[in-house]
């Protein structure tokens, strides 16, 4: 069972893991063994994601996500077939959890009368010093 949340939790018959051969550094061993996971969860049929979630996983996992609602999700940065394994149940878990946190909406604001006028104030300062730099012409004698 791989634990998301309080509420949302994932059987291990609802993940499909395929073992595929990993490109990369390796030697002989690259050749012979498949190391790498292709971890597929199919989010739109799990029971224990809300349609809330599920919409909120489509955008963010739009990239590694089907048409079906399939997550697809492809492990090969470590040499074992195990450290593959649990770092694509990681990352999955990842993505859940980011979808279940709902973002706080923004409520745009307008700078008061004091700071637009401090900012005036600033400027018409550092212009002022701008001029003090100036070359200065005969006349000025």
């Amino acid at each position: 069972m791989l634990k998301i949340t309080n509420t949302i939790q994932i059987a291990p018959e609802e993940l499909q893991e395929t073992f595929i051969r990993a490109s990369g550094a390796g030697g002989q061993n690259v050749n012979k063994v498949s190391t790498a996971v292709q971890l597929r969860f199919n989010a739109k049929l799990c029971p224990t994601i809300s349609v809330f979630v599920f919409n909120r996983l489509k955008n963010i996992a739009s990239h590694l996500m089907t048409q079906d609602g399939e997550i697809l999700i492809t492990a090969n940065s470590y040499r074992t077939q195990e450290r593959n394994r649990q770092d694509a149940r990681d990352r999955l878990a990842d993505l859940i959890k980011k979808a279940t946190i709902q973002q706080k909406s923004r409520r745009p604001t307008k700078p008061s009368k004091s700071a637009k006028a401090k900012r005036t104030d600033k400027k018409k300062q550092r212009g002022e010093v701008k001029k003090g730099r100036r070359r200065v012409s005969k006349s000025d004698y």
